[in-house]
């Protein structure tokens, strides 16, 4: 794996927002509580009829892990994730998905996500670990487009 740092170019399958095909998620900053986005999944995110495919369930927590690493100024990458299903994600209804930094120690981050229903149900949950790859400032894209 390179060790550069990592490019925010649009095209992430969950965030993108010049992905055709992704999920168009977009993360607002909620400070110290870590970061929030609202979705409704389209038929084509489906695995069993009526429920999302459980890779996209998990590509949920993982992105909001990432955006909380990047709210806290890293460009976090995922080293290792666990995954809690308690009740399947439906496509079609609303979805409030957060994410937090729980702590910090050098280099690696531990996050904490979880997918919730329209009355708050807890979905799923994650915690994983990301590896920081630099700052949100080494770097010119999306996100930071006024890096030098």
């Amino acid at each position: 794996m390179s060790e550069a740092v990592p490019i925010d170019d649009g095209y992430c399958f969950a965030c993108g927002p010049r992905n055709p095909i992704g999920m168009h998620l977009d993360f607002e900053n909620l400070g110290e509580d870590g970061v929030r986005a609202q979705a409704t999944l389209a038929p084509q995110f489906q695995g069993w009829r009526g429920i999302a495919h459980g890779g996209i369930a998990i590509s949920l927590l993982d992105e909001a892990m990432a955006h909380a690493a990047g709210y806290a100024g890293h460009r976090g990458v995922t080293a290792s994730m666990k995954i809690r299903f308690r009740k399947p994600v439906p496509l079609g209804e609303p979805l409030t998905i957060v994410g937090r930094v729980a702590w910090s120690r050098a280099k690696i981050l531990g996050l904490e996500a979880e997918v919730r229903d329209a009355r708050g149900t807890v979905l799923l949950r994650g915690d994983g670990h990301f590896v920081s790859r630099g700052a949100v400032g080494d770097a010119v894209d999306r996100r930071n487009p006024a890096a030098t």
